[in-house]
């Protein structure tokens, strides 16, 4: 597959994630033995849509109070949640992205308990927060991001007596990153037709819901907007029928995201509709792909790592067949604003 090394990604996503377990733990442990009220997720662009999957999946999931934020907002708004008793965590590939830097020396100041997902140890995010878990690497950060992501939601549901399932659900976890992989494989071909077929298409629109609502979001505005700066706008599909399906025509890209929770109809009633309206309909569905070991009760929990793992492979096509590189950027971190 075009720039994508399959024992690397094992070796990052599957071992040196999973290694990460007994730390994660035991952060996770520490704090819910001195006991919290709520937890706060916060990012900013891509981080804040990597957050919100888990807001779902606690909301859906768990009785805990969970709020995901986007940094820069949480810094002017006030919100009377944050105290010294809120969970806050954050991410940030490099450690250095301004909002949330600051954001997490505000929830500090606040007195919450703060932890930051990191590629690289010593940056300020890292130097900021109580807790640092680090992949060690900017490699597929994104992707091992979202394991360590599950480890702590699922282990603060664990101890909040709502998941009896965590030592089979970190048994399968484990088997994720090679079914990523086959998935991947899989959909290559796909992956690679879209981007000759769309290489010049203006606009596109992104529908999805549920835990896949983040990667939906991001994938419009981090990957096509500024990385291939490509217009487009990420539609909730519970929110499709209230204005923007109005401007679907024939030759409308409709990108649909859909994964395996409670919210599939959503999409499902969208795809009803466009498949009537436009030739542009492209459907990328987590559940056609089997994900060896993967119990049909924790499918839903994993739909957003396969999805990213497969708009992935659309990027590199994309930047292949545009002829731009997706680190290019005119204005991000060029120039003062």
């Amino acid at each position: 597959m075009l720039k994508f090394d399959s024992e690397l990604f094992l070796q990052l996503v599957g071992n040196e994630a999973m290694a990460k377990r007994e730390e994660i733990e035991k952060i996770v442990d520490g704090i819910s033995a001195r006991g919290f009220k709520n937890i706060f997720l916060i990012g900013s662009g891509g981080t804040i849509a990597m957050m919100y999957p888990f807001e779902y999946i606690l909301k859906s999931n768990s009785s805990l109070e969970v709020h995901a934020e986007i940094a820069a907002e949480l810094l002017v708004m006030n919100n009377r949640h944050l105290t010294k008793d809120s969970v806050c965590i954050f991410a940030s590939v490099t450690g250095t992205t301004k909002e949330t830097v600051a954001a997490a020396q505000f929830c500090k100041g606040k007195g919450a308990t703060t932890i930051g997902l990191v590629a690289e140890t010593g940056t300020p995010l890292a130097d900021t927060v109580d807790h640092c878990i680090s992949t060690g690497h900017e490699k597929h950060s994104f992707d091992t991001f979202f394991i360590h992501l599950q480890m702590l939601t699922f282990r603060f549901i664990h101890n909040h007596d709502e998941f009896p399932q965590y030592e089979r659900f970190m048994k399968e976890i484990e088997l994720l990153p090679k079914g990523m992989v086959q998935a991947m494989e899989a959909f290559d071909s796909r992956a690679e037709q879209f981007a000759i077929k769309h290489k010049d298409t203006k606009y596109h629109m992104l529908v999805g819901a549920g835990n896949l609502w983040g990667n939906t979001y991001s994938y419009a505005m981090c990957i096509l907007e500024e990385m291939q700066w490509i217009k487009s706008k990420s539609i909730h599909a519970a929110e499709f029928f209230h204005g923007t399906l109005e401007l679907v025509e024939e030759d409308t890209s409709v990108i649909l995201f859909k994964g395996e929770d409670e919210t599939r109809p959503l999409v499902d009633r969208v795809e009803r509709f466009a498949e009537n309206i436009t030739r542009e309909l492209f459907i990328l569905d987590t559940k056609d792909y089997e994900l060896e070991g993967i119990s049909e009760e924790f499918r839903k929990h994993f739909a957003v790592n396969v999805n990213w793992a497969l708009t992935g492979r659309i990027s590199v096509y994309l930047e292949r067949e545009r002829n731009h590189p997706l680190e290019l950027r005119r204005y991000y971190r060029k120039m003062a604003y």
